[in-house]
Parts: C-alpha cells; sequence; structure tokens
C-alpha cells in the first residue's frame, strides 16, 4: 500500500457513495429500507419491557440494530460486492494496473464505511423519533465501540468474500447464518433468554460483544439483569473485538493475494459461460 493507491482509493469510494446517494433505487432498498424496517419493529413491539427490566423493548433494539448494521453490511454487502467483481473481471483487470489492488480495497472499505455511517445514523434517529429511545449517555464507548466493531468485521468480510464461488450464491450462503446470528447473539433480544449452550456460542462471534458495548453506551445499570454475569464486561468487549480484527487483518490480505494470483481470462470465461447456461 503506497500513497497515491490511498488517495486513489478513497477517492473511489467517495464517488461510489455518492453515485449510491443519487440512485434513488439503491437508497431507498440499501439505507432507507433498513431504517424503514427498524420503524416497523419498533411500532409493533417498541413498548413493550424487557422481560425483568424497566428497559422498553425500543431502548434495547436501537444499540442492537446498530451493532447489527456494521455486521451485515461487513460481512453480507462486501463480499457479496467482492464476489460480483471478481466474476465480472474487475480484480483481473486490476491486477495489471500498478496498486490497483490496494485501491480497489481502500475504496470498497470507504464506501462501506460511509453506508454504515448513514445507516447507523438513520437507526439512531428513527429510534429516538419512532421507539421514543434517549440518545446514548457514554457517547466515548459508543464511538469506540463501532469504530472497533467496524475494523474487527470488514477485514473477516473481504476474506468471506474471496471464498465465496460467486454473488449469486452469496445470498443463501450468508443469509442463514447471519439471521441465526442476529437471533442468538442479543441484538434483538436478551442473550440470557436463550440456552446456555447458545450463550457460549454467541459468545464467540464479534455481533453479540459489539451488541454488548452499545447496549452500554445506550442502557441504563437496570438492564444489567439481563445480562451475562450482570455487568457490561467493557474490558472483554475491546478484548475479543481486537482479536477478531487481528485475525481479520492477517487473514484477509493473505487470501486477497491468492485470489486475485489465480484470476485468469480462462477462469473468468469459464465462470461466464457457467452463468450463462444456468
Amino acid at each position: 500500500m503506497n500513497g497515491r493507491a490511498l488517495r486513489i482509493g478513497i477517492k473511489r469510494g467517495w464517488a461510489e457513495h455518492m453515485q449510491l446517494l443519487r440512485n434513488r433505487r439503491e437508497l431507498t432498498t440499501t439505507l432507507v429500507g433498513t431504517a424503514g424496517i427498524f420503524a416497523l419493529l419498533l411500532l409493533w413491539i417498541g413498548d413493550e419491557q424487557v422481560k425483568g427490566t424497566d428497559v422498553s423493548s425500543g431502548m434495547f433494539m436501537t444499540s442492537g440494530f446498530l451493532a447489527f448494521t456494521v455486521f451485515s453490511n461487513a460481512l453480507m454487502t462486501l463480499p457479496m460486492a467482492l464476489a460480483a467483481d471478481r466474476e465480472e473481471g474487475t480484480l483481473l483487470r486490476l491486477r495489471t494496473v500498478p496498486g490497483g489492488i490496494s485501491a480497489y480495497l481502500v475504496g470498497r472499505a470507504v464506501t462501506l464505511l460511509c453506508q454504515i455511517a448513514v445507516q447507523s445514523a438513520l437507526i439512531l434517529a428513527t429510534g429516538v423519533v419512532v421507539g421514543g429511545a434517549p440518545l446514548p449517555h457514554d457517547w466515548p464507548t459508543l464511538l469506540w465501540v463501532l469504530l472497533l466493531g467496524t475494523v474487527a468485521v470488514v477485514p473477516l468480510g473481504a476474506a468471506i468474500g474471496c471464498l465465496l464461488p460467486g454473488p449469486k450464491a452469496a445470498g443463501a450462503v450468508l443469509g442463514l447464518p447471519m439471521m441465526g446470528l442476529m437471533v442468538t447473539s442479543g441484538v434483538m433480544l436478551p442473550v440470557t433468554y436463550m440456552p446456555e449452550a447458545v450463550q457460549w456460542i454467541a459468545q464467540a462471534f464479534p455481533l453479540y460483544w459489539q451488541g454488548l458495548g452499545l447496549r452500554a453506551a445506550f442502557l441504563p445499570d437496570a438492564m444489567l439483569a439481563a445480562e451475562i454475569g450482570g455487568s457490561w464486561r467493557l474490558p472483554y468487549v475491546a478484548a475479543v473485538l481486537a482479536a477478531w480484527a487481528v485475525a481479520g487483518m492477517l487473514l484477509a490480505p493473505v487470501l486477497v493475494r491468492r485470489v486475485t494470483r489465480r484470476e485468469s481470462g480462462s477462469r473468468l470465461a469459464e465462470r461466464q459461460l457457467a452463468a450463462q447456461s444456468s
């Protein structure tokens, strides 16, 4: 990575984000659609209280949707985009350009970060306006958890994108695990409602820890009655998310280099022929 590739990547990522904002259909489905679904959930069950606490479901789900927005963008949107670009030959063309792959990855990361920022702002505003959720009482914790949580999953998303056979398979491969993690990781309902075995499994993934950190920034200590160990465990949040970030940063460059080295005109032609015949 050199300065020129970094500058080109940032410029490209920002341009793609602005193009998304100008595309009415993409804006509706990708950005506004997320807030719309969240608003419907708030209108449906937002006034109910979390069992054993005086915290409303609207307050609880606001922090959970923020966590899931980061997680789903990094581990579904980004891998699908990488798989699509590989199938269309974008990575093959960029391989011949000095610094092309590095600039491409920076651009993808910038676009993704912009989408996460916009969606997070929309979700926070929706939670406040529709669900009556208060603004975070601990802004520093909110910011470092969002930042570290993003760093923890974006490299992992790039690694997954390198392993996917193609964009059409991405939804089938990633959709069910994503929904399972959303249900079991404590972002839609307290993880203590789950069997103990499920609680241990949920704690192996970054989504649980980011959700926990965001709840610490949003919710009063009364919510601790529904948390594992009755504590926010912020040092553990930082440690686990940092460990995932390091693992992703070590794994993603290896897989990206491998997949770009394996790209060739014949492989691209084979994939395109298979796609046309399917």
